[in-house]
């Protein structure tokens, strides 16, 4: 039986005025959307990468792991505002309405970095924002269990190189 499109609306963005990192995923997965929970499907490295790269303890509750992700002055949310996909996979993705990044960030006077997590947020960013922003976006490795190309090894060295101009208070 084939899995019936679903329209998407992505979660609120997790921030404080102070963030120096956003990190934008696509759209959240049908896991995180039903928990209203970015990351939320237990094989996403997300948490772990945050746990090795900024000290958030993975095993810590969604709600204190929020907490700490913007004491760390990172803010998270997602390029795509809504759009229209099969299951959870970004390939099955379609009719984009992307958030309003530009004014968001607007609200973050000492955003250094954006974060594009995966090709499809990436690609959304490009084709939506382009060069528009002053801040510098790198794309990352996505932490979805989709992304099987690359090992975890790789994906967290990469994650860490980026984060490296960054300091932590754990």
């Amino acid at each position: 039986m084939p899995v019936k499109s679903k329209n998407a609306v992505c979660l609120d963005p997790v921030f404080k005025r102070d963030a120096k990192v956003l990190i934008l995923g696509s759209m959240p997965g049908g896991e995180s959307l039903r928990m209203k929970q970015y990351y939320a499907h237990p094989r996403n490295h997300f948490w772990n990468f945050m746990e090795q790269i900024a000290g958030i303890d993975s095993k810590l509750s969604y709600t204190r792991r929020i907490t700490l992700v913007k004491s760390r002055q990172i803010a998270l949310w997602d390029v795509m505002q809504t759009c229209v996909r099969e299951g959870s996979l970004d390939s099955q993705i379609r009719n984009v309405i992307p958030n309003d990044i530009e004014s968001f960030t607007e609200q973050l006077p000492g955003l250094r970095k954006i974060i594009l997590n995966g090709r499809a947020a990436e690609t959304e960013y490009r084709k939506h924002f382009g060069s528009h922003l002053s801040v510098p976006a790198v794309y990352l490795p996505s932490t979805s269990p989709a992304n099987a190309g690359l090992s975890y090894r790789k994906k967290i060295s990469s994650w860490q190189a980026v984060f490296k101009e960054f300091t932590f208070s754990v």
